[in-house]
């Protein structure tokens, strides 16, 4: 069974109750080989995550850990001290503290160019795969985890696993239940048309906001170019590996040959719902704090965020059983797939004490296989053997594509690409909010953005893509 299909059989599963144990393939020749590198080398010498026994290895520890992350919403609410509290129950000599930041990708981009930063943090994207090991210390190989752990080369490179995922994040759409049925929308949309007409049906029969952007927030933004990859194209290699080799990946129809799919069908839905009038009337004033209570109640009627925004909704208000995720309304060639992936990943300094470096290895382990992390915040659990949460059961039976990670001879080149064409995909939002600022004003169209961004693309590619 190929990946996108084992782990549709997994969702298929796990959101019916019962425990999944279908595969999550990595399909590369840079993952699930012998690791050969000098990093696997020492991860194997000395420590190995995935040799350590929580509850028997390091029990007579001491140590301080620091750890920084991007919710701040679970160090404010106190989430992370009851996972703490269960964690010293077995190791009550490792204190532990969280230390949160709002712009965290860039931010902790920052703190990365001192040795000392802290502990623990979640991995920034920002940090080019070929460089991990700069910061970063060698966990173990790919070879040593990933049949049991989903994603587990999202934070490795040549075969060796320098983040272990903190949960995992199917790309789809929080919407309120309420709201689509008082709008009279009895059937999920599947195309960005569709989607377009529902957001219609939603301003016209109710008093909601059809569609919040968040557009404020900007982080918030950058979302969306998570669903470029394989929930449009219905290709695991389409993003790391297809894409920096093409010329024109943002034209309409590209890669699929229907403009209602594929990158160009992501921005469009954006660009066709601002156009339209079907978002909030200024973009700028949104709040992405005040947004939680506002859908949970029923004054938004959708929001494209990663499925770790559902819980964070439901618990903003009276109206949990309200709030709900679909897919993103995209259908390739009859079939509507799903991009799913790793959340941040749990990295560890590779500049700090031994005793340290094992007190990290083992609340990382611990967090991943026992905290029940994943479940509580509705996302794709880290081990395969974990069950689904509810939250995901629109999704069951369809195929969820995990983005390809690229050979070691090209692991580069993406990142290669998007820094020569300045379209930080993932990480940076200015790229989307030009798409807003031009719905709004009317002064570019999106085939005027896309070209824009493609000529850019086009020499980046020419540039660094492998001659043929």
């Amino acid at each position: 069974m190929g990946m996108a299909g084992a782990m549709s059989a997994a969702l298929l599963a796990g959101c019916g109750g019962a425990a999944s144990s279908a595969a999550d393939t990595a399909s590369t020749a840079s993952t699930g080989t012998e690791a050969s590198s000098a990093a696997t080398t020492e991860a194997a010498d000395g420590l190995n995550y995935s040799k350590l026994t929580v509850g028997t290895d390091g029990t007579d520890l001491t140590a301080s850990l620091k750890i920084l992350t991007q919710r701040t919403d679970l160090i404010e609410d106190g989430t992370f001290d009851k996972y703490i509290s269960e964690f010293n129950a077995i190791y009550p000599n490792i204190s532990i503290k969280y230390e949160g930041m709002t712009d965290y990708a860039n931010d902790m981009t920052t703190r990365l160019t001192s040795n000392d930063w802290g502990d623990i943090c979640m991995v920034p994207t920002t940090i080019p795969l070929t460089e991990l090991g700069d910061y970063f210390e060698p966990l173990c190989s790919v070879s040593d985890i990933e049949n049991d752990y989903n994603f587990a080369s999202n934070r490795s490179f040549d075969g060796t696993v320098y983040g272990i995922p903190s949960t995992g994040n199917v790309q789809g759409i929080v919407y309120n239940k309420a709201v689509f049925e008082k709008a009279g929308i009895d059937k999920l949309p599947t195309t960005p048309d569709e989607f377009l007409d529902a957001l219609q049906k939603i301003k016209d029969n109710t008093d909601a906001i059809p569609l919040y952007t968040n557009y404020a927030a900007g982080w918030t933004m950058s979302a969306w170019d998570a669903y470029i990859g394989g929930g449009a194209t219905g290709d695991a290699d389409w993003m790391n590996i297809t894409m920096p080799q093409t010329a024109d990946p943002f034209a309409p129809g590209v890669p699929t040959g229907d403009a209602q799919s594929g990158p160009y069908a992501v921005y469009y839905t954006l660009y066709e719902a601002v156009k339209r009038g079907l978002t909030e009337d200024d973009p700028t004033t949104t709040d992405w704090e005040g947004c939680k209570p506002m859908i949970n109640n029923g004054q938004i009627g959708a929001m494209v965020l990663g499925s770790w925004a559902v819980v964070q909704m439901q618990d903003a208000g009276d109206h949990a059983s309200d709030i709900a995720y679909m897919p993103f309304p995209i259908t390739v060639n009859g079939t509507q797939y799903a991009s799913a992936g790793a959340d941040y990943c749990f990295g560890v300094n590779k500049n700090i004490s031994d005793d340290n470096k094992l007190a990290a290895e083992l609340y990382i382990k611990w967090f991943s296989e026992s905290s029940n992390f994943s479940y509580d915040q509705g996302g794709v659990p880290v081990l395969k053997s974990q069950e689904y949460p509810e939250t995901l059961a629109a999704f069951d039976g369809m195929e969820l594509v995990e983005d390809t990670t690229a050979p070691s001879e090209i692991a580069d080149l993406a990142d290669n690409v998007k820094q020569e064409a300045e379209l930080a995909l993932n990480a940076d939002e200015t790229h989307v909010q030009r798409v807003v600022e031009a719905a709004v004003n009317g002064d570019e169209t999106l085939d005027d953005i896309v070209a824009d961004w493609d000529d850019s693309w086009g020499k980046a590619v020419e540039k660094y893509a492998p001659k043929a």
